[in-house]
């Protein structure tokens, strides 16, 4: 109609897709005489040997293919990507060369953007809602842990904006103060925790974790 002023509809504003949630499984290829050594010097190699493969799989059928974050799982030595330590269709990257800290500081570098947590395979008590919590946690808090009994943690995230913190220097590792040291490196930060969980290195710790771990089949991907 003359006269008449036509609108126009502006199209709906569309917000940035927002970054997702990336979860790293830190494993070690199960060869005997190589892993839970310190286990096997009290059980065994070849009972040592067995709970690392069995240990790996139950820690992967929980939490690695979950709708709520992309998980990874990072390989040492580099030269055990070629085993794809299962499930297949989870993408795997070698950790490369350093002690824990510097590999733990390369995964927190060159993840794609987003929240990161860290977890390794050797916890029975890791279920998903400990993931979920600790997520949720980085939506408010710069870094987030899972303490172990023992002094170290069994769980680290990242929130990782603006900027990577450096987190791992100078960490005593397999040591009372891994812990302590590494918030000291966050000093200043907004840090938070989630449960206080054991891992396995000694014949004990083996005994109580038989009940927890069960038995986990890992099924296709699809």
């Amino acid at each position: 109609m003359a006269g008449s002023r036509r609108k126009t509809r502006q199209a709906p504003r569309t917000r940035g897709a927002p970054f997702r949630c990336r979860l790293v499984i830190m494993a070690k290829v199960p060869v005997a005489g190589r892993v839970k050594t310190r286990l096997a010097r009290e059980t065994g190699v070849a009972t040592a040997t067995r709970f690392a493969r069995h240990a790996t799989a139950a820690v992967l059928a929980r939490v690695a293919r979950h709708a709520a974050w992309r998980t990874t799982i990072a390989v040492t030595p580099d030269s055990g990507i070629a085993s794809r330590i299962r499930p297949w269709c989870i993408a795997h990257v070698p950790q490369g060369h350093g002690d824990l800290g510097r590999r733990m500081q390369r995964i927190m570098d060159r993840t794609a953007p987003g929240p990161v947590v860290i977890i390794g395979t050797d916890v029975p008590g890791i279920r998903t809602a400990h993931i979920r919590q600790a997520f949720r946690l980085l939506g408010r808090h710069d870094a987030v842990f899972g303490p172990a009994t023992d002094g170290g943690y069994w769980l680290v995230g990242l929130r990782r904006r603006p900027r990577v913190p450096r987190a791992f220097a100078a960490v005593r590792w397999s040591s009372p103060h891994a812990l302590a040291d590494t918030l000291a490196n966050l000093s200043g930060r907004s840090v938070a925790r989630v449960a206080i969980l054991s891992d396995v290195d000694t014949a004990d710790d083996f005994a109580r974790s038989t009940a927890v771990f069960g038995r986990h089949v890992l099924g296709p991907c699809t």
